[in-house]
């Protein structure tokens, strides 16, 4: 029975979910994503400094916070206006995945998506400027999906227009640079023209529409059932040899960077953060040493085996687990198509999310703003993904202590077939 489910998944659903992986627009948005995230991460450190987890008696706390307004603009220069950033990469990759010019497909995609947002009039008296001014909160995850949206458009019609020769060639003799200009004229002038026209003169609100649109996704993806849902999906790809975080982040990652940049949003104004379930949630409270919550695995092979392969395995893999870097378990033990560790390996991080999300809920732990790096030991990316809350320490031990408990029965009886089979060996 096993053995012809997992011949059916690798022959019906192995081959379809590497399709969409690398399908070339899911492809592109997550190539720009990723390429942004420095960006998130340095600038969302922050928001940690401008609120400091220190006793508010001390001086360097007074000083912090009191020079929030002007320790938060780098951040505001980064994270909070992610998607103009986002885009220009989607754009390059896109536009490279049909053989045309990176750079100019960036160029190109950014425009659009600039060409979406009505600048507003400010007054002297508004705000000591006088001109117009672009809204930058529409530059950041709530305009991510347009942004999305309007760099497809573009680099579709950049491409289309080039492989119908639609462009204006120059001589040889002209340097490559400028002859690459001149061959933007036509793409950029119809994407103007054309983006430009639904916006300002059809008067389309490309962010209310696609706001009203995603909302509901948005919503949903905050709720316990989702939290669950995602955690399945990428443990049962997994435990069939098939990257589950690359399938189903490539598909999440634009709604939990919209979930993580509204908490930062109002960290920054002083208001309570409204999410759960941003992308550092699952890393710090459910994928402790990755995938699987595969941490409590890492600690039993490391000190409780008795079996030498099960042994020599623990030594080497407990340190990378430490770091959450966990393929040597999962190809080395194995835990892909291992009856016997499937079950924990599911079993456990959804036990964490379940306990991760009622505290949080509770108000027990403080909710994610920050991306910490997620080579971070366990503690200590919790500690800064939650701004600085020391009860995130104690929520991730919490947590562990409960991964080791749930593999232990599991492990007892792999590291026994190990030790049997390694005694007949000897005999």
């Amino acid at each position: 029975m096993f053995e012809k489910l997992t011949a059916l998944l690798n022959d019906k659903l192995s081959g379809p979910m590497t399709k969409l992986a690398n399908q070339r627009h899911l492809r592109a948005i997550r190539d720009g994503i990723v390429a942004t995230l420095p960006l998130i991460i340095v600038g969302s450190f922050f928001l940690i400094v401008a609120n400091p987890p220190l006793p508010e008696s001390w001086g360097i706390y007074k000083f912090l916070t009191g020079h929030a307004a002007q320790i938060v603009l780098p951040y505001r220069m980064t994270m909070y206006i992610m998607t103009l950033y986002a885009v220009f990469g989607i754009g390059s990759s896109l536009a490279r995945s049909y053989d045309l010019d990176g750079l100019s497909g960036a160029i190109l995609s950014e425009i659009a998506y600039l060409l979406t947002i009505v600048p507003v009039n400010v007054t002297a008296e508004d705000a000591g400027i006088a001109g117009f001014v672009l809204p930058m909160p529409k530059l950041g995850s709530a305009g991510l999906f347009v942004g999305i949206v309007t760099t497809i458009i573009a680099i579709e019609i950049y491409n289309f227009m080039d492989k119908k020769g639609w462009k204006i060639t120059m001589p040889d003799a002209v340097p490559p640079a400028v002859a690459r200009s001149f061959e933007q004229l036509l793409p950029t002038a119809v994407v103007i023209l054309l983006i430009g026209g639904i916006t300002y003169f059809a008067g389309f609100d490309w962010h209310g529409f696609v706001g009203m649109l995603v909302k509901p996704l948005v919503s949903a993806s905050d709720s316990l059932g989702s939290v669950l849902l995602i955690v399945f999906l990428t443990c049962f790809f997994w435990v069939f040899g098939i990257h589950g975080a690359s399938i189903v982040g490539s598909l999440a990652r634009p709604v939990w960077l919209i979930l993580l940049e509204q908490n930062a949003t109002a960290l920054a104004a002083g208001d309570a953060m409204p999410n759960i379930a941003p992308e550092p949630f699952y890393q710090w409270f459910i994928w402790i040493g990755g995938a699987g919550c595969t941490i409590g695995l890492a600690i039993l092979m490391a000190f409780k085996s008795k079996s030498a392969y099960a042994k020599n395995l623990g030594k080497t893999a407990f340190l990378p687990a430490c770091f959450n870097i966990n393929e040597p378990i999962i190809f080395g033990a194995p835990i892909v198509l291992n009856p016997t560790l499937m079950i924990p390996f599911i079993i456990s991080p959804f036990v964490c999310a379940i306990v991760a999300y009622i505290c949080t809920a509770a108000g027990l732990v403080s909710r994610v703003s920050v991306n910490a790096p997620w080579t971070l030991p366990g503690p200590i990316g919790a500690y800064l993904a939650t701004g600085g809350d020391w009860r995130a320490i104690v929520l991730n031990v919490v947590l562990i202590v409960i991964s080791v408990l749930i593999y232990y029965p599991f492990f007892k009886m792999w590291d026994a077939e190990l030790l049997a089979e390694e005694e007949k060996k000897d005999a």
